[in-house]
């Protein structure tokens, strides 16, 4: 019994102590429990965080804003924290500061609800940010630090314009046992807070009644046409960001910084474009609508009529996609009340 103590002193949550009492009852095998090992790293680390948006016009064709406002990325907003906090996670409903911060970018809420996690549970060891991005693609730059206990990163960057989207990482360990990741890069793919319904990039406000989870948005899913990732012939969509995180060899300790910056950015901290020809292009089918009903029949008496009908093109075509279709046809057809 006193090594079924020991051991679930090292676990936290109701599954360890589930996994006592069947212990305690005797005979019955505990369940297995699946957590993150302990990490025992002995020194602070820190990291630099580079961020680089790949939302240019080749890889997302589909309705990209390019003006009032184009597209763009909000200021990152970055915490370090243990295994116990979330700033967002999938599946879950999003807190207010997320939800002002994805649908409006006003950072404030978020930050107070960050700063009484710290405070009450000491889950957080700090909060940092990197500026904005003023372009579709570019790059924003920062340096947090973490240790043993805080071992874990979150991060989110809201996607402008947009109803309520943005890219982010919830809670990646940054610690393997005893050392510190040397580095690693992640793809970021689009995430929907769930709080606003609208379609499109520069969609109007249209709050989401009763409000969804956080989820996920894929090439298929919103599977309505007019959404703006709608991509039916591909499997997944491109990433629309990466973050590349590489530790720093300094044993350094510095003070994070605690305020985050306007978004109203000028161009001073605009991030430097990237190469295009990074950037993989995605097949963009011309959308053309329905057949208008078919028009009288015209001609000339004793001659076979002709009637037309037409359509019209909801959405270009682009890197190499379906062509349109024609937009009118015509068919014969007999006078009527010819003279």
């Amino acid at each position: 019994m006193e090594r079924a103590m020991n051991v679930c002193r090292t676990i936290r949550g109701g599954r360890c102590l589930a996994s006592l009492i069947l212990t305690l009852l005797g005979g019955i095998h505990p369940m297995p429990v699946t957590v993150d090992p302990v990490c025992t790293a002995d020194t602070t680390a820190k990291y630099s965080l580079s961020f680089t948006g790949m939302w240019s016009q080749n890889a997302f064709p589909k309705q990209y804003p390019i003006h009032r406002p184009p597209a763009q990325w909000s200021p990152l907003i970055g915490v370090t924290h243990s295994s116990d906090y979330h700033v967002w996670q999938q599946n879950e409903f999003a807190s207010n500061g997320l939800r002002e911060f994805a649908e409006r970018g006003e950072a404030w809420t978020l930050m107070k609800e960050v700063e009484a996690a710290g405070e009450q549970i000491q889950s957080v060891y700090g909060l940092f940010s990197a500026p904005a991005v003023v372009g579709g693609t570019g790059q924003m730059v920062s340096e947090f630090e973490v240790f043993a206990r805080h071992s874990f990163l979150s991060f989110i960057v809201r996607i402008v314009p947009s109803p309520d989207w943005f890219l982010g990482v919830d809670s990646f360990n940054l610690c393997e046992r005893d050392h510190w990741k040397e580095s690693v890069t992640l793809d970021l793919y689009p995430y929907d807070a769930g709080t606003d319904s609208g379609f499109t990039f520069s969609s109007p406000n249209f709050e989401t009644v009763p409000q969804d989870k956080v989820t996920k948005i894929t090439s298929s899913s919103p599977s309505h046409p007019a959404n703006s990732f709608y991509y039916p012939r591909l499997k997944k969509l491109p990433a629309m960001g990466k973050v590349i995180l590489k530790k720093i060899k300094s044993h350094q300790i510095f003070s994070l910084p605690m305020e985050i910056p306007q978004f109203n950015q000028t161009g001073n901290e605009i991030g430097n474009e990237i190469e295009g020809s990074l950037i993989d292009s995605t097949p963009l089918d011309c959308e053309v609508s329905v057949w208008s009903p078919w028009g009288l029949c015209k001609g000339k008496c004793g001659d076979s009529g002709v009637r037309h009908r037409t359509r019209y093109i909801h959405l270009h075509p682009a890197n190499n996609g379906v062509v349109c279709p024609p937009l009118e046809e015509e068919r014969k057809c007999i006078l009527d009340n010819c003279l």
